[in-house]
């Protein structure tokens, strides 16, 4: 008896909290901006350290991200953010390459799990703090992340080369962010030069991904809406037979066609959603 009463204020409780919730999102923009970040954090949290009992098998595999990625891609649609993959015939196939991305927020985890689904053989390059995230972090390490100390330029330098080598050999493709750091411009920041030395030692083309502007996210106004952005995969550019004389002739080349098209496929998401919203 006393356990079915126990049962049911746990349920009545559990419901009440919920329905509270929900009030509080619907009533606080700024409520419903941090409770969407709060619950990607830990729903990826959780999606990635479920799975590291099964990623000892087979530890340092791209493959051990792939469930972790579903799920990401999954949370994605359940807080809003939709999708839509283009370009996929540009996919450079049998071969290792640099992967360039442009970097907006840590919702580019959703990115991520969408490229690890479409591209295969993936890896990335990260800062070492990622590795003391708990979980994430030893699931990060089990699906073959390389970190880097960047207060250690000779280390990092040399992890970076080592892994260039990598991509030639084991025909991986490294997702990196030629920016640097995450922004919400309308143009994206100028390339620094460390994605570049890499796809000029490897020898390996350099794959440009453009993601289109969350405009449906604003962190200053603590706003975050539903949307939709598009993932516009381009046409690779040979490296074959650079050397580092032609970095910055290569550096132009890509931001030329990766900022103008985050521009376009931008105005094109954007006019979409004033579309959709006079068909209302």
């Amino acid at each position: 008896m006393f356990k079915t009463v126990l049962c049911g204020f746990c349920t009545t409780s559990s419901i009440a909290l919920v329905f509270l919730f929900v009030m509080l999102c619907a009533l606080s923009e700024t409520v419903r901006y941090r409770a969407k970040f709060i619950f990607f954090i830990v729903a990826s949290a959780l999606s990635a350290g479920l799975w590291i009992p099964f990623m000892l098998f087979r530890i340092g595999s791209w493959k051990n991200a792939l469930v972790p990625a579903m799920c990401v891609v999954r949370i994605a649609k359940i807080i809003g953010m939709n999708f839509r993959f283009r370009g996929k015939e540009n996919i450079i196939k049998d071969t290792g390459c640099v992967v360039l991305i442009n970097h907006q927020s840590s919702l580019d985890l959703c990115v991520l799990g969408e490229l690890w689904l479409t591209m295969k053989n993936c890896c990335v390059i990260s800062k070492k703090e990622i590795m003391y995230l708990g979980p994430f972090g030893l699931a990060s390490w089990l699906w073959g992340t390389v970190f880097i100390d960047r207060k250690n330029v000779e280390e990092s330098r040399q992890i970076i080369n080592d892994t260039a080598e990598s991509i030639r050999v084991a025909k991986r493709r490294l997702l990196l962010v030629p920016e640097g750091h995450r922004h919400s411009g309308n143009a994206l920041l100028p390339f620094k030069k460390g994605a570049f030395h890499v796809a000029i030692e490897s020898q390996m083309p350099i794959q440009p991904v453009v993601v289109s502007k969350y405009y449906f996210l604003d962190g200053k106004l603590k706003r975050f809406y539903s949307g939709t952005s598009y993932i516009t995969v381009l046409p690779p550019i040979p490296t074959a037979g650079m050397t580092k004389d032609d970095l910055p002739k290569l550096m132009e080349r890509a931001y030329e066609v990766m900022n103008r098209t985050f521009v376009e496929s931008t105005t094109e998401c954007l006019e979409e959603q004033i579309r959709s919203l006079k068909c209302e």
